[in-house]
C-alpha cells in the first residue's frame, strides 16, 4: 500500500492581496512538485496566524503534517509594525516548539512594497516556495523523530 501524500494548510493573511496571491503560487507550485496535497485558508491579518494554525492543529477535522503561514507587513508611522511582526513570529515559533508543528514561516516584514515584491515574485526570491520546502522539510524532521 502506498503513503498518503501530506497534506499541508497553507494560512494566508491576504492584507496585500497581490504579494500574497504570489506568494501562495510560489508555495503551492512547490507542494505540488513534492506530491503534497493542500488546504489554503484566508485569515484578516498576520497577527492572527498562529492562531488559525493552533486551532487546525487541535481540531481534529483535517489531518495536517505541516503547515505554511503567508502574509506582507509593510512598516508604517507607527510601533504597530513591531507588534504585528514580532508578535505573529513569536506565536509562530512557540508553536513548533511546544506542539513540534512542522510550519514554514513565510510572513514578509518589509519597508516597502518594492521589497515585499522581490521577495514574493516567483521570478525573483520566490519566498513562498521557499517557506513551503522548509515545511516540507521539518515535516521530514518530525517524522525522523517518529512524531508523526
Amino acid at each position: 500500500m502506498a503513503d498518503k501524500p501530506l497534506h499541508l494548510l497553507v494560512v494566508r493573511a491576504p492584507f496585500y492581496q497581490d504579494i500574497i496571491d504570489e506568494l501562495t503560487r510560489g508555495a503551492v507550485h512547490e507542494i505540488r512538485l513534492a506530491g503534497a496535497t493542500h488546504d489554503v485558508l484566508d485569515v484578516p491579518g498576520a497577527f492572527e496566524i498562529p492562531a488559525v494554525i493552533a486551532m487546525a492543529a487541535v481540531s481534529g477535522q483535517a489531518a495536517y503534517d505541516g503547515y505554511v503561514a503567508l502574509g506582507c507587513v509593510i512598516r508604517g508611522e507607527t510601533s504597530h509594525y513591531d507588534y504585528v511582526c514580532g508578535e505573529s513570529a513569536r506565536g509562530l515559533q512557540e508553536l513548533a516548539f511546544r506542539d513540534k508543528l512542522a510550519i514554514g514561516f513565510g510572513i514578509l516584514t518589509v519597508d516597502n512594497r518594492d521589497q515585499a515584491w522581490a521577495r514574493a515574485s516567483v521570478d525573483r526570491k520566490n519566498k513562498g516556495a521557499e517557506v513551503a520546502r522548509a515545511a516540507l522539510r521539518m515535516i521530514e524532521v518530525r517524522r525522523s523523530f517518529g512524531l508523526a
